[in-house]
C-alpha cells in the first residue's frame, strides 16, 4: 500500500482493496490455536472455537496422508478439524486426547477410529522415546 501510494495511485477503492488482501492473507496464513484440558478439546480459528469432548467421542477419522488432519467427533454432536502435526509438536495435547479416548473407549461410545489412535500412538510415542534416547546420550 505504502508503494502504491508512494506512486501516486492510490485511491479509496484501491485502499479497500489492499484491506481485503491483507485481512485474506492473515486468515489463511494465522494458525489455529489448540488447547486442551481433561476430557476436552478445543480448536480456536480466526472466527469461531469448536471444542470437543474426548471423554466421550465416537468418532476419529483421518484425512489426508501429507498434509494429514483428524476429524474428532463426540456424542453431543459437536465436532472439531486438527492437523496432525500438531499433535506431534505438543505431547502434552497427545496426552490429553489419548486419556479422554481411552475414557471413550470404555465407556463405550468411541466406535470409530479405534485403529488411527492407535497408529497415532504408535508415532508419537515412538518419536518421544527416540528424544529421551537422544537426549540420554543412548541414541
Amino acid at each position: 500500500m505504502l508503494l502504491d501510494w508512494g506512486a501516486g495511485g492510490l485511491t479509496l477503492p484501491r485502499t479497500g482493496l489492499w484491506a481485503v488482501l491483507g485481512v485474506v492473507v492473515l486468515a489463511v496464513f494465522l494458525p489455529s490455536r489448540v488447547t486442551a484440558g481433561e476430557g476436552w478439546l478445543a480448536v480456536r480459528g480466526l472466527v469461531h472455537e469448536r471444542r470437543v469432548r474426548t471423554d466421550a467421542l465416537v468418532a476419529v477419522r483421518q484425512h489426508g496422508s501429507i498434509a494429514a488432519h483428524l476429524v474428532l467427533r463426540d456424542a453431543y454432536g459437536q465436532w472439531l478439524q486438527l492437523e496432525r502435526h500438531v499433535l506431534d509438536a505438543n505431547p502434552l495435547i497427545w496426552h490429553l486426547l489419548d486419556a479422554g479416548a481411552r475414557c471413550s473407549l470404555q465407556r463405550g461410545t468411541l466406535r470409530h477410529g479405534t485403529q488411527v489412535l492407535k497408529e497415532l500412538a504408535d508415532q508419537i510415542d515412538g518419536q518421544e522415546v527416540r528424544a529421551v534416547l537422544r537426549a540420554s546420550g543412548l541414541l
